[in-house]
């Protein structure tokens, strides 16, 4: 085989691993959502189910920031933001009457007014995801 044809299988073998370097890292980059978006990993809390036992609350949220500054200083308030938002969660659970559904509206609102507090300032918007109780 000449140097030419050697060099040309070499390229043909390397070509599959060129195309599937940047889509490999672009998804350990970014699983869901946007640039903006930051996601919380899930929120829990203990309830009373209307037989006494207890169950478990879980919400899920992230976080839209478009402003780049104020996406770093969330991304550095992560766990500052998650206690507190556990925290109002875990009163809210216990406030929960057995056998009721948790107000999504509610909810979002009192996370939203805690994000904001959290971070000084508005700009970072908070979606929920999943409320499921368990």
């Amino acid at each position: 085989m000449s140097r030419r044809h050697l060099l040309a299988a070499a390229l043909m073998a390397a070509l599959p691993f060129v195309g599937a370097a940047p889509a490999r890292a672009e998804e350990e980059k970014k699983k869901g959502g946007g640039v903006h978006y930051i996601q919380l990993q899930a929120l829990t809390a203990t309830i009373f189910r209307a037989d006494r036992r207890r169950g478990v609350l879980t919400v899920e949220v992230g976080l839209d920031i478009p402003d780049n500054g104020l996406r770093g200083r969330a991304s550095q308030s992560l766990p500052r933001l998650r206690a507190a938002y556990v925290e109002f969660l875990m009163g809210y659970a216990v406030r929960l009457p057995p056998a009721t559904v948790p107000d999504a509206d509610y909810l979002a609102s009192q996370l939203q007014r805690i994000t904001d507090q959290t971070l000084g300032q508005g700009g970072a918007r908070l979606l929920l995801g999943t409320i499921l109780v368990n």
